[in-house]
């Protein structure tokens, strides 16, 4: 369980007793701080999993104050740590008041280097384990809902957002471009609904022509008009009791958009040529991939009906705008047409993901589905290329993948910012860096920076 490639810091003012704790712990990489100063530094610097913090520290050695508030600086700055606080004998009180304060353990002096070795190692594995279900939590926060293929924060937060609204009965309003999945997010509210069970009835307002959309939504009686020979139900009735959804209502002509209204408002319909009033239970959800702003603007929306069916608004970012799905999700494509047609294509070769992932794709994922689909098909190869994908040569320089270069700009960024932290003060910047000062000089000097 122990590696030497951990850090164990000892904040302890004794030097002898600093010395005797050093040669206990021979698995770990021990570090030593005589006062508060030097352990935020020490633990800014090395990230020890587990701190052992003498609490009469210097300036007050007689006392907890400095102790105590060094223990609230480490869990501030490392929540993750554990801290073993080492108290007087019969001190248990202020021991006590550290574990309430987020202290992991506590061991009283005399201290016995058997008991301490044993509270550290079991501090570690604790820490292990946390570490551990971190992990399997995020794992599963990178696995979104239902059919949405997504690992960027973009869209995981819009996925976290469906999974908090979909138990209730909100009229919810889509907002994305073409192909960003609406359509896939409103199956999942529907999924994750009570009514999951019900129907969940989608009508696309663009796709039927206007004289017949509002028999589509309301129905008709017979003999209503020419060519009603029996009485029909319309889309809105079929839903009774699970979902509407109305895909593309920004294109609902502007007669029907009242009485949509109507409906959303009384939750009631009549048929086309009749005169009863019908009950309807349904959530309704609508999506539109059009500025519904702008056509407000234009007149050509309802405002009061924008109101009405915008109790919740979602946007679905454009894949463009998702770091790292565009990737993703052509492996998934890749997978699943490469059964579908059995194709021994196992991947994409390295000019093919830098086009991936520098490509804009305005399509959005409906693009990108069907550029792999016809790549799967086509390709002579066990790697799909980019002309399989009819994708233009891609800049290797504008994504590097050389950790050296990511690691260089992510220090060169973390610099400039403590710098302002610290009001261009190098010392206090080497603190917030949790580097020396000649550590820091090199730095600047490496990357041309200048306070």
């Amino acid at each position: 369980m122990t590696d030497l490639s951990r850090h164990l810091l000892i904040v302890e003012d004794d030097v002898g007793l600093q010395s005797q704790l050093k040669w206990c712990f021979d698995d770990y990489e021990v570090l030593i701080a005589g006062d508060r100063a030097e352990a935020i530094t020490q633990l800014r610097r090395h990230q020890p999993v587990v701190v052992t913090l003498d609490l009469g520290l210097p300036p007050d050695p007689g006392g907890v104050s400095e102790g105590l508030a060094t223990l609230e600086e480490i869990l501030t700055i490392a929540p993750g740590t554990k801290v073993i606080v080492v108290t007087g004998d019969n001190d248990r009180t202020n021991a006590v008041k550290a574990i309430a304060m987020g202290a992991y353990d506590f061991c009283q002096k005399p201290v016995e280097p058997e008991i301490l070795s044993l509270i550290v190692d079991r501090a570690c594995h604790v820490h292990d384990l946390e570490q551990e279900n971190l992990k399997l939590q995020q794992s599963r926060d990178s696995t979104p809902l239902n059919g949405i293929i997504a690992t960027s924060p973009e869209m995981l937060k819009v996925c976290r957002t469906v999974e908090k609204i979909a138990p209730s009965d909100i009229t919810t309003l889509l907002l994305g471009a073409s192909g960003t999945g609406k359509e896939l997010f409103a199956q999942a509210l529907h999924d994750l609904s009570p009514r999951k069970e019900k129907r969940l009835v989608a009508i696309n307002c663009a796709a039927i022509p206007a004289n017949l959309l509002e028999s589509e939504l309301f129905g008709y009686e017979k003999g209503a008009f020419t060519g009603a020979a029996k009485q029909t139900k319309g889309k809105i009735e079929y839903a009774n009791g699970g979902t509407l959804f109305l895909d593309e209502i920004g294109d609902l002509p502007i007669d029907l958009q009242a009485k949509l209204l109507r409906f959303l408002q009384e939750r009631k319909l009549e048929r086309i040529g009749g005169r009863e009033e019908i009950a309807i239970d349904a959530r309704v959800i609508c999506a539109t991939h059009q500025d519904i702003q702008g056509l407000i603007a234009e007149g050509n929306f309802r405002e009061d009906l924008y109101y009405r069916i915008s109790e919740v608004t979602i946007k679905i970012p454009p894949l463009r705008d998702r770091e790292g799905d565009a990737l993703v999700l052509a492996k998934a494509f890749l997978e699943r047409f490469s059964k579908e047609y059995g194709r021994q294509v196992t991947g994409f070769d390295k000019n093919a993901i830098l086009a991936i992932e520098q490509y804009d794709w305005p399509g959005n994922v409906r693009e990108i589905e069907s550029r792999v689909k016809r790549a799967v098909i086509m390709a002579e190869e066990a790697l799909i290329t980019q002309e399989d994908l009819e994708l233009d040569s891609a800049d290797e320089e504008a994504l590097p993948l050389n950790l050296k270069q990511v690691r260089g700009e992510a220090e060169r960024r973390a610099i400039l910012r403590a710098l302002n932290h610290a009001d261009n003060n190098i010392s206090d910047t080497a603190k917030i860096l949790g580097v020396t000062r000649p550590t820091l000089y090199s730095l600047m000097e490496k990357y041309a920076i200048k306070p």
